[in-house]
């Protein structure tokens, strides 16, 4: 088990030009089998999802991004401090604007998907429409890979 200090405060925080914070977050996955067919990489795909701190949700992990970091850092970091894992950051998935549950305000979010290599430590269906966005241009970008 590693323990992880996540980073604090809103000092070094993003925001767009309508005020909106900027988040990164990515899809942790790992295929069962290298090099899976096009008609296997749905029984090959693993995908990790995290709760939400209060345990009534799931995610993907993400957080803010921060003015010390590149975006592909951040998305980086945020699966470390929540997921506890470590991985290699691919191509950016997509860019979505979603409400925020805690305030009455926008968050703009890029996710990424990202190949776990490390497990550092180890930690139901999802309700977000854009996480399910998410996860399936994950699986199209993965099957445009597979018919290179």
């Amino acid at each position: 088990m590693v323990a992880l200090v996540a980073r604090r405060g809103r000092d070094l925080q993003r925001y767009n030009d309508q005020g909106h914070r900027l988040v990164v977050g990515c899809i942790p996955y790992r295929l069962k089998v290298d090099n899976p067919r096009r008609d296997e990489i749905g029984q090959a795909l693993q995908v990790l999802i995290i709760s939400s701190q209060k345990g009534h949700d799931i995610m993907f992990p993400k957080g803010g991004w921060e003015s010390d970091e590149t975006i592909e850092g951040a998305a980086s970091r945020e699966a470390v401090e929540e997921a506890g894992v470590k991985g290699h950051i691919e191509g950016q998935l997509g860019m979505w604007v979603f409400k925020s549950k805690t305030k009455d305000s926008c968050k703009e979010g890029y996710m990424f998907p990202m190949r776990v290599t490390t497990e550092l430590h180890v930690q139901k269906s999802c309700k977000q429409q854009w996480m399910k966005e998410a996860l399936d241009k994950l699986v199209e970008q993965l099957l445009a890979r597979s018919s290179r």
